[in-house]
């Protein structure tokens, strides 16, 4: 039975992340530190004592999800000698997950992963003045209704689905009043619940298109290696090798829908029968069981956990 290693994104990040990993691992605290060097920031130290209110700003907390990912990966790697090429057949992340899932598979390097994503934070947080952009989750509709609503409640403004994660489980994202009038439309539609986001920006969709043109420019500096194994990107839930093709979908996803769902359906249909997610929280794997309950799902964060995983390898 192939294996995949998933990675989070936003959402999952945590005061005290990584802390045990750090205390554990010598391999993690490396991670940590040179995490902070890239960023000149002592972003670990805001990670294990907050603010809670710094440590969820997009800027911060993009990184800081990927660090806790690339800690776990590093330490299944000196601890388990893990080849991730012999280990998983695609790794694949959420948003921000597709760095880290990158970083894991060594197409892009550690220091250049966490600078990209610091300056995709900003990117994101600058590109729509704050209030005038929202979120929300459509749940019990499917992406096909969800988006009829987003369409209907567009009203000349931005509204558009922007992440299919699991059946049932959608988000909308674009200008606050049309979120505001999706939420009541999908109420209206029979969504079980429908619910504005506590988000900072409205992402995934058109109006993080400023964002997108800087990371073309960030990821034109950056160099991007063939992946040791097939990263399923979130733009084309389909497999990809190719470092252009990469460093392209990496500028796509800044405003195209997450397409979350399928990705996980598309690694089963490759003959995946078990998912890792390798971080923070255990997001993923709630969401697995909910796409398609025969596929196992794990949550890999603690020392405990790495522990079992490399047990099952």
């Amino acid at each position: 039975m192939a294996r995949a290693f998933i990675f989070p994104g936003q959402g999952s990040q945590a005061v005290g992340m990584g802390g045990e990993l750090a205390e554990a691992f010598p391999a993690a605290r490396q991670v940590f530190e040179e995490i902070d060097d890239a960023l000149e920031q002592r972003l670990f130290r805001l990670m294990q004592d907050g603010p809670e209110s710094d440590l969820v700003l997009t800027e911060n907390a993009q990184p800081a999800l990927m660090a806790v990912s690339m800690a776990v990966m590093r330490v299944l790697e000196a601890e388990g000698n893990v080849d991730l090429k012999k280990s998983a057949k695609f790794v694949a992340g959420h948003s921000l997950g597709e760095y880290s899932a990158l970083a894991a598979a060594g197409a892009i390097g550690l220091a250049d992963t966490a600078r990209l994503l610091k300056r995709r934070g900003k990117a994101m947080q600058r590109a729509v003045p704050v209030g005038e952009g929202a979120m929300a989750a459509l749940l019990g509709l499917s992406l096909e209704e969800a988006s009829a609503v987003a369409e209907e409640a567009a009203q000349g403004e931005v509204c558009a689905a922007a992440n299919d994660n699991a059946t049932g489980q959608v988000v909308v994202s674009g200008s606050s009043a049309a979120i505001d009038r999706a939420v009541e439309i999908a109420k209206e539609k029979g969504a079980k619940k429908s619910m504005r986001l506590n988000v900072s920006a409205p992402f995934h969709c058109a109006l993080m298109q400023p964002a997108a043109d800087e990371m073309r420019d960030a990821l034109e500096g950056v160099t991007i290696k063939a992946p040791v194994v097939p990263v399923v990107a979130n733009v084309t839930a389909g497999a990809v090798s190719d470092p252009e093709r990469i460093r392209e979908l990496l500028v796509m996803q800044v405003t195209a829908m997450v397409r979350w769902r399928e990705s996980v359906l598309y690694m089963k249909d490759q003959g995946v029968g078990s998912l890792h997610e390798i971080g923070s929280g255990k997001v993923l794997a709630t969401m697995t069981r909910r796409i398609d309950r025969e596929i196992e799902a794990s949550a890999v964060n603690t020392p405990e956990d790495i522990e079992k995983l490399l047990a099952s390898l």
